[in-house]
C-alpha cells in the first residue's frame, strides 16, 4: 500500500535484534511525522518511549493515558 494514512502494529520489533528492531522503530516514526497515524501495540518499554501517546492496559482497563515525550536511543543513517 502506498501512502496509508493508519498503520497497526503488533509487537513490529518481536523476533527482531536490537539495530533492526531501532531501524523498524525510526522508519515508522518517520511514518508519523509525515502524516500517517501509527497504531503499535507492545510489551516493550523501550519501544514504547517512540510514542507522542502512551496507554497503558491491565486487565482490559486502562491505567495510564498520558502524553509521552519521545526519547529516541537510535538514529537510523
Amino acid at each position: 500500500m502506498i501512502n496509508p494514512k493508519l498503520i497497526l502494529a503488533d509487537e513490529p520489533t518481536g523476533n527482531l535484534d536490537s539495530k533492526n528492531g531501532d531501524e523498524v522503530m525510526a522508519m515508522l516514526r518517520e511514518l508519523n511525522r509525515e502524516g500517517t497515524t501509527v497504531i503499535v501495540v507492545t510489551h516493550s518499554e523501550k519501544e514504547g518511549n517512540y510514542a507522542d501517546r502512551l496507554v497503558r492496559l491491565l486487565d482490559g482497563q486502562v491505567m495510564v493515558d498520558k502524553a509521552n515525550r519521545v526519547q529516541q536511543t537510535a538514529e537510523v543513517a
